[in-house]
């Protein structure tokens, strides 16, 4: 019995051959820190919430926070701050059909990307 030539290949080719596309990530990041954007605010309201309780509280949650991995959540968050709006100025840009060719699209994609690096930069040297 002879095998045909489609009993040979793969059940999902497409998995296996997809090439992920700039624009697929940046729209992917830009769900995962707007959740991500709800550790950093649920962090802020309990750091006011400790501050308006007592100052033991205020200390503790002061304590986690300046903690380098407080910090490097809160880094993270101002990350995803900045990403997050740079995306939504992006998709603003596009719904007004401006810059939806592929070539203007990818930079504005790139802009994002690198451009909430470089502001979350600024923004921790000047704090």
């Amino acid at each position: 019995m002879s095998t045909s030539k489609s009993d040979q290949r793969p059940l999902s080719p497409h998995l296996s051959v997809y090439k992920w596309q700039l624009h697929a990530i940046t729209s992917i990041l830009t769900r995962i820190t707007g959740n991500a954007l709800i550790v950093g605010v649920i962090l802020f309201i309990g750091w006011l919430l400790a501050a308006a309780t007592s100052e033991s509280h205020y200390q503790i949650v002061n304590g986690i926070i300046s903690s380098w991995l407080g910090k490097l959540v809160l880094i993270g968050s101002l990350w995803a701050l900045w990403y997050h709006s740079l995306a939504g100025i992006r998709h603003l840009i596009w719904d007004h059909a401006v810059w939806l060719d592929i070539n203007k699209s990818r930079l504005l994609g790139w802009s994002v990307v690198f451009g909430s690096f470089a502001l979350t930069f600024v923004t921790i040297s000047f704090v």
